[in-house]
This record gives structure tokens, C-alpha cells and sequence, in this order.
């Protein structure tokens, strides 16, 4: 079983040096200094729209990885001018130049000045506050419940390095069946030029969005009818899954992994013995069925599945190491709120395997998975990236089992990042409930975080399902499970690859991997047989029969980022060869169709740009 998480702006550890080309961007986690610039900030946007809103109710103002937002209920929704009056209006408040000033109260104090102003949503933040109840006014114009940190003047915040960028929907404490508040985003920095370089970034973002280019590209799309988080694949797409299965299971086939196959549903009481429907069904889809002997859920996770198929019969240490792999669906039932794109879903498909090994076996069979996913990220350019143990934090009730066999498998993780001498990072509290993790957190392209690839070690599965092995003395012994998933979930890779290549995916991934461009019509017979020779040795080529100028074909094939372009001319014709142009190496002249092939195939084995 893998957890599906979202990008991680805690516990970061690219420091600056890593980016020597870049602008470094701090992010608010790693900055004591940003953290206070932006809760400050926060409280003077609250400021600003209190003044120019006299009927909006403040709520909760965070600081977020590269910025903040603040809540608000107000009657009328926000207006893109509104957001530019209420900058406006924050940089008068900063050049006002006022004192942060903290303040310590007594809760009956507290409640008392939150009545005299009449908002509610602050009295129910106020119940949740332990004390030190502290209470941070702008001046005396202006308050807030508030933890702190803060800068002690407003004029030590840049109004030129701050934007209020967008206004968004959200739930009152993130349930739906609360109030409907206006979220306010908007961000701050020590300087313009960070800035304008963050401003940079988001372009850039936008033109790689997958969402976009997932669309403009025909790979997947979403239906209202089918319902929201629940992607339909298109041809292309299902190409481009279907190339990066086939790549891992090759790979696994090499490792000694074996295939199987578990069904999408199965009766809760799978899930209540794994302990999953006791900690995790809130993200589960409701049971099925009418009767307690015939109640269905769809799998939100694989790993009781396989243990079953592990359970089917009496296994020997000589069977051991058992490798189980399987690409399976599950369903969660995230939030609506949360869903986006490929990197957020309902429905979606992991490389899941598990691993049922002797205690004897576990370090080297972890050491192997843990190679796997190095080789699969260096195949897919995916090299920069940090490793988290992802531990449970011992003041937490969310894990199941007991302390030793905690203690035992945190022990076999860290003994594999020493052997290895891998850089990591400890994240406490980042655990499966049933087991700790070895997370390969992803920066791409964006400067962004994406937790990726997995390993995990599980004692407490074995002992829930009561898993056996006859050891070599004849007694029965207890098996240990490494969980573990290269990409995560084929979703979620797919969503980050797409804006990693920016659409322009490498030859042995792209959908179509060349496209054959007739002069005219009368060459259209020859580069369709070129065509049919291609894929009958597996490249995936067509040839356009629109009988458009060449012109028109070359801008057409550059739009659809196909990776090889093949023009054919009366000479090609006569010569039976092919005049080639890349996207990653522009022309290559006039090859033999023979040369041509020969070279693709050696290409596209290796990896490599034709």
C-alpha cells in the first residue's frame, strides 16, 4: 500500500547551493525571516479589506510555501479590482509605518473584545487556542488572534515585493457542509527581484500545465457525466501509460518480481482486519451492499489483496523472498475542494508490490527496491531529489502495532540510507499508519516538491493477517512486508512528467514517435509502407494524409511536439530514404529508410534522443 500525499513544503532540504543557474526561492519553511514577512503581511491584507469591506469577517490568515492567504465572509464575492484596491490599500497601511505589537490576554479577555466586534469565527478559533492566549495589533487601529511570528514595524515589509494574486472558494475548517468563505492569495518577499522571479515561475507554470497541454496534446479528459477526479485516458494517453507500465514491468520481470491481479472491490471485513477501514475509511467510498455478510468497498489501497494471495497457501523459507507486483486501481474519496488534474484524483493506478521476506532478507531486499527506484528516476530525468524517513511521531494515536516491532522497522531504514550513503532528512509524523517510509521527494523543473517514489517496511500486516513461513528448524515464523511503489501512482507521474518535459516527452515515451510527411500525394503510398514497416518493429509512426502543404504539415507535427519528423519527396522516393528533422536536434539530413530504422530502435532501447 503507497498513501497518495501532496507536494510537501515542510522538512525541505534543497538548500541554495543546489540551484547555482536558479534565482534561489526560499520557501516560508526555511526562512525565519520570510515566515515574519508574510504573517505580517497576512494581517495587513486582513487590515486592508476590513477598512475598504466594513462587512467582511475574518477567519484564518496563514502563511503557505510561497506566500499567504487570509479567509474572509463577505456578502459580495471579490472582484479583480477589488484585489487591486485592497493592494493599494496595503501599501498605504505599510508606509504608515505602524508598530506590530503583541499583546498577552486572559480568554475571558479575549472573548470579551471578540464580542464587542461581532465575529463569530473568531470565537470559535478561540476555543481551540491553548494559552498563552496573545493577541498582535497594527498599531491601534487593528488586531488579531495570532501565534506570531511578526516583523515589529510595518515598514519592514517591501510593498513592492508584495501581490495580492487571486480569490478562491473555500469551506469554513475545510468542511462542506460549513459556510463558504472567499480565500485571498497573495504573496511577499524580502526584495522585487524575488519577486519578479517568482512571478517568472508562475508563467512558466502555466505554460506547462498539464492540464493544458494534457488537453491540447489529446492525452486524457474529464467527464461531468463520469464524475469529478476520475480521468478517461484517450488513445495517446493510453499509450503513454501504457509505455511506462511496460517499462517497470520489464524491470520488475529482471528483479524477480512476479505479476498478479486483485479485483476492485472486496468485502469491508479485508479492510477492518488490516486496520485500514478503522483509520482510513473517512477517505474511503461508502460501503456497498444490504446486508453486514454482503458489504463491498472499493479498494482504496492493494497491499490486503496481496497478502491474501500470500495466505492462499503454506510457504517455506525456501520460497522466500516473495516479490508480488501489481499495477491496481483504488479509490479515494478525496474532497472535491482538493482534486487537480492528474495530481489529485479519485481513481488512479499504482505500481504497487509487495515484498514478503525473512527478517534475515530484509536489508538487501530493501537495498534492491531501493535501486529499482533510483533506476527508474534516472530513466525519466527525474535525478534531483532528496530522501525523507518518514517516521511516526510517538505522541501521535494514528499507528497501529507495537513500539518494538516501530523500533525494528524505522532500524531497517536507517541502516539502508547509511549503507547507501544517501543524503536524507527525517519527517516526523510522515508515516504510514502501520509502518514507516522511505519517501524519494522530486524537485522539478518548477522548483516545486513531489513525493514519488516509496518504500516501506511493515511488521504489523503479518501480524494482523497472522502471515506464516516454515523456517529452516521446521517452526513457523512471521514474514516482514516491504511495501513499495518507483512511481507512485501512474496519475500523478504522468501530471508532474508532462510539466517536467513541458509536453516534449523524450522518444521512447512519446505517444506517437514519428510522424511521416508526404510533399505531395503522390508520395503518400511510400510513406505509408515506411510507416507500416515502423511499427510493425515497434515504433509508433503514422503518416499524414491531410494533403496540406509541407509547410503547414512540419508547424502541425511541431504543435503535437512529435519527437521525429520524416519528410518524403520525389527523391526520397527514388532513393528509398527518409529527410529527418528532430525537435531535440533540429535537421539531420537525408538518411536510408534501413539507417533510419536501425538508429530509431537503438534510440528508443536506450533511452536516448535520436
Amino acid at each position: 500500500m503507497v498513501q497518495q500525499s501532496m507536494p510537501k513544503s515542510e522538512n525541505s532540504a534543497f538548500p541554495p547551493e543546489e540551484q547555482p543557474d536558479k534565482v534561489y526561492l526560499p520557501r516560508t519553511s526555511e526562512s525565519e525571516t520570510l515566515k515574519k514577512i508574510r504573517h505580517t503581511a497576512s494581517h495587513v491584507m486582513a487590515m486592508a479589506v476590513q477598512k475598504l469591506f466594513p462587512k467582511a469577517q475574518v477567519t484564518i490568515g496563514p502563511w503557505i510555501e510561497n506566500g499567504f492567504y487570509y479567509d474572509f465572509d463577505n456578502p459580495e464575492p471579490f472582484t479583480e479590482s477589488d484585489l487591486k484596491a485592497i493592494q493599494k490599500e496595503m501599501v498605504k497601511i505599510i508606509n504608515r509605518k505602524l508598530p506590530v505589537i503583541r499583546e498577552e490576554v486572559s480568554r475571558e479577555e479575549a472573548e470579551r473584545r471578540i464580542r464587542d466586534i461581532n465575529e463569530p469565527y473568531k470565537l470559535e478559533i478561540l476555543e481551540g487556542i491553548e494559552e498563552p492566549i496573545t493577541i498582535y495589533h497594527l498599531g491601534n487601529e487593528w488586531w488579531d488572534l495570532c501565534a506570531g511570528p511578526h516583523v515589529e514595524n510595518t515598514s519592514e515589509l517591501n510593498p513592492k515585493g508584495i501581490e495580492v494574486e487571486s480569490v478562491a472558494g473555500a469551506y469554513w475548517r475545510g468542511d462542506e457542509t460549513r459556510a463558504q468563505l472567499q480565500r485571498i492569495y497573495a504573496t511577499a518577499w524580502e526584495t522585487p527581484e524575488q519577486l519578479a522571479e517568482y512571478k517568472r515561475r508562475k508563467e512558466e507554470a502555466l505554460r506547462r500545465d498539464h492540464r493544458r497541454l494534457g488537453k491540447e496534446l489529446g492525452l486524457f479528459v474529464f467527464s461531468d457525466l463520469v464524475g469529478p477526479g476520475l480521468p478517461l485516458w484517450t488513445p495517446k494517453g493510453t499509450v503513454l501509460r501504457s509505455t511506462l507500465e511496460e517499462f517497470l514491468k520489464q524491470e520488475q520481470l529482471k528483479r524477480g518480481y512476479q505479476p498478479v491481479v486483485t479485483p476492485h472491490i472486496s468485502r469491508v471485513d479485508l479492510f477492518k482486519t488490516s486496520g485500514h477501514w478503522q483509520k482510513y475509511h473517512e477517505d474511503m467510498f461508502p460501503m456497498m451492499g444490504d446486508s453486514e455478510d454482503e458489504s463491498f468497498v472499493l479498494k482504496p489501497m492493494n497491499c490486503p489483496f496481496h497478502v491474501q494471495i500470500y495466505k492462499s497457501e503454506l510457504r517455506s523459507y525456501r520460497d522466500l523472498p516473495i516479490r508480488l507486483a501489481e499495477f491496481g486501481t483504488v479509490y479515494r474519496y478525496e474532497q472535491s475542494g482538493e482534486l487537480g488534474g492528474l495530481t489529485r484524483v479519485r481513481g488512479f493506478t499504482q505500481d504497487d508490490a509487495h515484498l514478503f521476506v525473512t527478517p534475515e532478507q530484509l536489508d538487501s531486499e530493501f537495498l534492491n527496491v531501493v535501486d529499482l527506484i533510483l533506476s527508474v528516476n534516472k530513466s525519466l530525468r527525474l535525478e534531483n531529489f532528496k530522501a525523507r524517513l518518514s517516521f511516526r511521531d510517538p505522541a501521535s494515536n494514528k499507528y497501529i502495532g507495537s513500539d518494538e516491532a516501530w523500533d525494528k522497522a524505522e532500524s531497517a531504514i536507517r541502516r539502508a540510507v547509511e549503507i547507501l550513503g544517501m543524503e536524507h532528512f527525517e519527517g516526523i509524523g510522515e508515516a504510514a499508519f502501520y509502518g514507516p517510509k522511505l519517501d524519494f521527494i522530486v524537485r522539478d523543473v518548477l522548483d516545486r516538491e513531489w513525493q514519488l517514489g516509496t518504500v516501506q517496511v511493515d511488521y504489523n500486516l503479518p501480524e494482523r493477517f497472522d502471515l506464516e513461513y516454515v523456517a529452516e528448524d521446521g517452526t513457523r515464523k512471521r514474514p516482514v512486508m516491504i511495501h513499495r511503489a518507483p512511481f507512485g501512482s501512474l496519475e500523478r507521474l504522468i501530471g508532474i512528467l508532462i510539466e517536467e518535459y513541458a509536453g516534449d516527452f523524450p522518444l521512447w515515451l512519446a505517444p506517437l514517435q514519428v510522424r511521416l510527411l508526404p510533399v505531395s500525394e503522390a508520395q503518400l503510398p511510400f510513406a505509408q509502407t515506411v510507416a507500416s514497416k515502423m511499427r510493425s518493429l515497434g515504433i509508433r509512426a503514422e503518416a499524414d494524409a491531410s494533403n496540406e502543404r509541407l509547410g503547414k504539415l512540419i508547424r502541425n507535427a511541431e504543435k503535437e511536439k512529435i519527437p521525429v519528423m520524416a519528410v518524403v519527396g520525389a527523391k526520397e522516393v527514388e532513393s528509398n530514404s527518409l529527410s529527418i528533422r528532430t525537435r531535440a536536434s533540429g535537421e539531420l539530413g537525408v538518411m536510408l529508410v534501413a539507417e533510419m530504422l536501425e538508429k530509431m530502435q537503438r534510440a528508443i532501447g536506450d533511452h536516448d534522443d535520436f
